[in-house]
Parts: C-alpha cells; structure tokens; sequence
C-alpha cells in the first residue's frame, strides 16, 4: 500500500476527485457533506491497474482549519496537488505549497481539476510557476482524464522509496474512537515499521497492547508501512487517546521538550522574537504543539515544547508564528545541555554552525557523541544515529568522544598520582562518570595505571618521592592552576629533571618547551576554558583566559596547536579547533 495526501486551495474539487478515483466518500462528517466542505481529515482508498492499493488522506482547504491540513500532510511520502482550472492559484494554494516544501515532500502529481469549465492552460501556467511535479488535466465531475490520472498515480507510487519495514513504529494518531464491544481504536499513517496484532507499545509513557489491526477496512494480522491503520488498542480508555498523541515501538526513542532546530526557511531572528514568535506553533506529524522559540544563530534555534514529543535528528517539521509565513525545521539535536552559562547560547549556536543552512546534513553520530562527551549506545541510536562506524572508546553500553577520552585519562592519572590507591568508585565520583567500568576502562588504557582489589595503582614502579613531589606540584598550582614554577621552585618541590622527566613518562606530568612543568590533563582543561571565549583569540586574550605568564601561554598555545586542540588563523589569531 501507498498513502497520498490531497492539497490545494478550499473548494477546489479535492474531494470531489477523491470521490471519483475510489467510489467512497472522504467526508466522515455530516456539516461537511452539508456545507460541501471538507474540515476535518478525510480517508479513502482503491486499486490501480497494477494491482498497487494507494489510500488518500483528504484534507481540508481552508484557512482555518490549516491544523487538521498539517497534519494530514505530516507523516505522507507524496502529496496529489489540486489545483481548480476556473480558480486558479490562491491563497491556500500557496500556504499548502510551502507546508508541503518545508516537510520535504518530494514526490507529487499536480492536478488541473474542472477542466470541463475552463480551458487549464492559464492555471497550469500559474501552478508551473511553484511547481515541477508531473501535470494531469482532469474533470471530478465528468470523469475527463481519471484514466490517465490513475496510470499517474501507478507510476508515482511505483517510484516512491521503499520505507524500512524493520524501523521502530511511531504513529501519529489523527483519529481516536470507540466501538461496541471492541473498545478504543486509534488510526494513522504508519511511514516506516510493521505492526502485529499482540505488540507492545507505548502511549503516552504507558505500555499498551495491540488487540487487533485493520488496513483499507479489511483486518489483518500484521500491517507494514507505508500504511493507512486502524489499530484496536486493548484496555485503552477512549479519554486516553487523541489526535496528536504517538504509539511507539519502547525503548526506541527519547521524548523531550527541548530540540534545537535549522529553520529552513526565512525564520526568527532576536529582534523578533518577543513580538512574532513567542506564541509559535509546532506542526509535525499529526502533533500541533505551543512552543518557545530561542534563536541561537543564523539558521539555527531552540525549541521548547509545552509537551514532549518523540523527536529524531533528521526530523522535518513546521514552526507557525502569528502574522508569518510557514517555516520549515530539522531537527539537529534531542534533548540538548541546557544554557545556564554566559556564553552558553554563543558556544552552542556555534557547534550547530556547520548544520545551519538549507540543504546542510544533519549531525551524525560522531558529532552528536562530541557534543555530550559521552552517551549510551541505545541513546544515541534513539536519537535517529546510527553508531556503528564510530571508531570510539566503550565500555558497559556507553561510548566516550575520543577528545573526552583522552581528557579524562589525564584527570584519572592526575587522581591515581595524588592519592595513590584510590578506589574504583571514589574515582568514577571524581570523574562524574556513570559506572565503574568505564574508570576500570580508562585505567587499562593508560600505563601504568592498573586496578586491582577495586582500587587503582599508579605507581607503576615509580617510587614514592616522585609520586609524593608530583602531588606537591599539583597543591600548588590547586588556585592558579597555569602559574607554572619557576626552575628553582621546581627543584624546590622535588621536581629534579630525572624526577620530571619519570612523572612525565608514566603521563603524570605535561612537559612542555622552555622548561614549563604542568600536571597531566593542563592541556586540555587549557582548551576547554578558550574555548568558552567563544570568538578567535590571540596569546594576551589565552594569557588573560587562563591567568598566567607569557612564559607558560607561548609553549603552551604551541603544544596546543601540535595536539590538534587548537588551530591558527594567521600570525596573531587562534581558534579552538573541534575535536
């Protein structure tokens, strides 16, 4: 089965066109039979001559009842444009074209309707103008052209990609209804999966089964997308379902409140905002959602739901502001840090930089794996990323950005080396890592550290002075931790170049050129504080940053710049580079 949604300005024959393709009436309700207009979503169906079943979903035309419109349209990989021969290009025509542009909607027919009233050559004309889909000229009313709309139809659902059968389900209810003696039954269009009678599924957080399931009218044990579906939910309240609500495969995605999105076309910006966008309406699949909307940078905003929703990475969706035109979204990230930090709205605006522009890809799962330091496998896969080629650090489901990596070895060795013995768990709370086998990991990655009896051994064969002149150094520099001493203060401390030099080998000490002696993870901590600058810096700018001496910031930017943490510009400027 394929599914396609009816478009096109009120009153111009879409229904009427449906009618005639499949004998049924797409109408459900009585007011719209009587006033000959379609106000709610509409289903119909038929056969083509190839044997395919394709379902309509109609939706209304009017203006103001552009939600139902939506979300009809939402979860469709085609569309079937209507367009009145005798009317032309209107108002409606227009705003569904852009809704249909900013889902992403590639796939389509334009169709020329009534032309048994007036010739279609000036309404095509003006259609041509928005739209390149292949042209059928037909008459609901006579049935002019309904053959060749039907060989159009065949072709276009013979073209249409193949939806992945084994994804996880999120349907989008747009119907919720009870019957005698069957109970609670909610209906959708099903874009990827396959649903079987006996399924478990959540709603609304709450796990419920599949009693039965039903497509084109007919029941059926399983149902696999793309689908028009009815499913029989047992021990469901009819209360407890409604349009907009989700039935999800569990443990397959993450709801959240908080996304931050592309606008892919013309959006918010921070002038705005207060006065446009702050009553802003989210539209995706069949949800119509209040948001609050934070513009981050150019292209690029945060959203938050009044609700959570079920969102991916990828995921297209509509942003309506009172007195603006639609704007088309894609989500970039679910469940983003918050922005409590000065600074924070600035670093993160840039991070989503290089996703920002109409047509940009959408993270993958290295860049979303950065973004967090470190994340669940089963996350991230919830997420819409796929992690199977990420070349990164893992341990009890979880795997680690390879930069954070190799920043929370330093810590673990700069730990091990000032309390020798330390505990497994004592570490991973130092750490603020979520279990022991991700300490136990990093130790075995980091000679000379080894675990035994649940605790961690740095010593390696150093002996004590040097652990014990390695944990001075580290006190001292506890309140200014880039003051790096002087040669004298040095041996002052037990820091003799044979001692440095051992420290340094087993990872306990950062020696840097000119005689700079810092503890282990300097560097990277060193990063991680420019680059909350937020902007290109000079030496002064990181000297200042990191409250220290020309003497330390010169070898240290240069070590910096070996490592790959940070990247020149030219002669004066640097920028932290991304790991």
């Amino acid at each position: 089965m394929q599914v396609i949604a009816t478009a096109g300005h009120v009153d111009h024959g879409k229904s009427t066109l449906v009618r005639a393709l499949t004998g049924m009436e797409p109408d459900r309700w009585a007011e719209e039979r009587r006033r000959g207009m379609t106000i709610d979503l509409g289903f119909a169906w038929t056969t083509l001559a190839s044997g395919r079943r394709v379902a309509f979903v109609d939706v209304p035309g009017h203006a103001r009842f552009v939600t139902n419109m939506l979300a009809g349209l939402g979860p469709v990989p085609a569309v079937m444009f209507v367009l009145a021969a005798d009317q032309g290009w209107q108002a409606q025509s227009q705003e569904h074209w852009e809704a249909i542009r900013a889902l992403g909607v590639e796939h389509g027919l334009l169709v020329v309707t009534r032309c048994d009233l007036r010739e279609p050559g000036p309404a095509l004309a003006e259609a041509r103008e928005h739209i390149g889909w292949p042209v059928v000229t037909v008459s609901g009313s006579t049935g002019q052209g309904l053959g060749l709309l039907r060989a159009a139809l065949d072709r276009l659902t013979g073209a249409l990609p193949a939806p992945d059968a084994a994804a996880p389900v999120r349907l989008w209810i747009d119907r919720a209804f009870t019957i005698k003696g069957a109970g609670t039954v909610v209906t959708g269009t099903l874009p990827a999966g396959t649903l079987r009678a006996g399924d478990r599924l959540l709603l609304a957080g709450e796990p419920v089964r599949v009693r039965g399931l039903q497509a084109l009218g007919e029941p059926s044990p399983q149902v696999t997308a793309t689908a028009r579906v009815a499913v029989n939910l047992r021990g469901v309240g009819r209360d407890q379902a409604a349009r907009g609500m989700t039935l999800l495969t569990p443990d397959a995605w993450l709801p959240t409140d908080t996304t931050d999105v592309r606008l892919d076309t013309a959006g918010p910006t921070a002038a705005d905002q207060e006065r446009v966008w702050r009553e802003a309406m989210l539209h995706i699949g069949s949800a119509s959602v209040a948001v609050r909307v934070r513009p981050l940078g150019a292209g690029t905003a945060r959203l938050t739901l009044a609700r959570p929703l079920p969102l991916r990475i990828g995921d297209r969706a509509l942003l309506r502001g009172s007195g603006r035109p639609i704007v088309g979204v894609r989500v970039l990230d679910v469940r983003p840090a918050p922005l409590r930090r000065t600074g924070a709205a600035r670093t993160r605006a840039a991070e989503l930089a290089a996703f920002a522009a109409p047509g940009d890809p959408v993270p993958d799962a290295a860049t979303v794996l950065r973004w967090r330091g470190m994340a669940q496998r089963a996350e991230l896969v919830a997420m819409g990323c796929d992690p199977a080629a990420l070349a990164a650090p893992a341990a009890d489901g979880w795997l680690v950005d390879p930069g954070t990596w190799a920043e929370l070895s330093d810590r673990l060795a700069a730990l091990a080396a000032a309390q020798p013995g330390i505990p497994v768990d004592a570490a991973r709370t130092a750490l603020a890592l979520p279990t022991r086998g991700l300490v136990e990991a990093l130790a075995g990655s980091r000679p000379p550290l080894s675990v035994a009896d649940g605790r961690i051994d740095a010593a390696g064969g150093l002996p004590e002075p040097v652990l014990a002149a390695v944990g001075r150094l580290r006190a001292e520099l506890a309140a200014a931790p880039y003051r790096a001493p002087e040669a004298a203060r040095l041996t002052e401390l037990g820091l003799t170049a044979r001692v440095v030099g051992a420290a340094a080998r087993a990872g306990l000490l950062l020696r840097l050129a000119g005689g700079v002696v810092l503890p282990a993870g300097a560097d990277t901590a060193a990063a991680r504080r420019l680059a909350e600058l937020g902007r290109p810096f000079t030496a002064a700018d990181a000297r200042t940053a990191l409250g220290t001496t020309r003497r330390v910031v010169i070898p240290l930017l240069e070590h910096l710049d070996a490592r790959g943490l940070t990247r020149r510009l030219d002669d004066r400027l640097r920028v932290v580079a991304a790991p």
